[in-house]
């Protein structure tokens, strides 16, 4: 064996930067178990909205852990990334009804956390209606990328749309379509850009588990243009969480052909465009969305097997 350049060694992990932790967050109380759900903050709090089989709004207080349950969706809505806009939470991009025929939403619905009140907004037009899609805000609208049409199974097909959605005027726009189709994946904005991570091809075929995608495709806002990075997510999964944290992209959980949701958390470089890997989950989980908050990741919920196994759990990354 060769012997180990110690100055070589230190330039090496120094590079690679410190793996964070994962804590289990202990809590007052816990929120009802739910899966396919969106976690988003709004204000000073963070809000479990949708998920399977029509689960209330719940807000979590960071300040003193404790969990307070709101109101219904009019119906269960499923299959969605939460995006907030002036303090409204806006669903799109999700499904409705029960596997495996699910279908898109007609509408956009919004949850406002102060009035803790659901409502009914514009109309989503009706070619562009999907569920398990990605979605992010920029400036001021959203934007929805990907997902499926028709639910899981061989009836169901993945497409590769984005469309810009502006709450202010109610108003879709179609934007280029990205480099490849894929559904059950996080979209994430860092550095004028919009990423698409992870994910699979969930409609062809009941075998849709092991179809998963790995590379990372990202739409600059400025050009109006997609492009394919030149290192792929390193392990591949559907439905994980993305959370942006100083110039990184951490991808977290998800879902494949193996019986347990993954535990992984990997972390894109959005200036470099190269991944590393972090420390791993401590329950691990898909279906669910991730907050930063003060420097901190925190997830919630999600299922900790392929399929159904809801979590009621949450857990904090701290980069140490």
């Amino acid at each position: 064996m060769e012997p180990v350049n110690l100055l070589i060694l230190a330039a090496l992990l120094a590079q690679a930067g410190p793996a964070g932790e994962w804590q289990t967050l202990a809590t007052t109380n816990n929120p009802a178990k739910r899966y396919e759900n969106a976690y988003v903050r709004a204000g000073g709090k963070f809000y479990l909205v949708g998920g399977r089989f029509d689960r209330p709004a719940q807000a979590f207080n960071p300040e003193d852990n404790t969990w307070t349950t709101g109101a219904r969706p009019p119906f269960q809505i499923h299959h969605f990334q939460a995006v907030e806009v002036d303090g409204l939470i806006y669903a799109v991009g999700a499904f409705t009804d029960n596997y495996p025929k699910e279908k898109g939403i007609e509408n956009v619905y919004t949850y406002d956390p102060k009035a803790d009140e659901w409502k009914k907004g514009p109309e989503i037009p009706a070619g562009r209606r999907r569920g398990a899609a990605g979605a992010a805000a920029w400036q001021g609208k959203i934007y929805v990328a990907g997902g499926i049409v028709g639910g899981h199974g061989p009836h169901a097909k993945c497409q590769a749309w984005l469309d810009e959605f502006d709450p202010a005027t109610g108003k879709w726009t179609p934007l280029p379509d990205a480099p490849r189709a894929r559904d059950h994946f996080p979209a994430a904005v860092a550095g004028g850009r919009l990423y698409a991570l992870g994910g699979r091809d969930s409609g062809g075929t009941w075998k849709f588990f092991s179809q998963t995608i790995r590379e990372v495709d990202a739409y600059d806002f400025s050009t109006g243009k997609w492009s394919t990075l030149p290192e792929v997510l390193p392990t591949g999964r559907a439905a994980p969480a993305a959370a942006v944290l100083g110039n990184e992209i951490l991808v977290m959980g998800g879902e494949s052909d193996q019986p347990k949701a993954h535990a992984d958390t990997e972390a894109l470089d959005v200036t470099k465009n190269t991944w590393r890997a972090l420390a791993p989950l401590k329950q691990g989980r898909h279906g669910t969305q991730a907050i930063v908050w003060k420097d901190r990741v925190y997830l919630a919920a999600g299922s900790k097997t392929r399929g159904e196994s809801e979590i009621d759990s949450q857990e904090v990354f701290v980069l140490k």
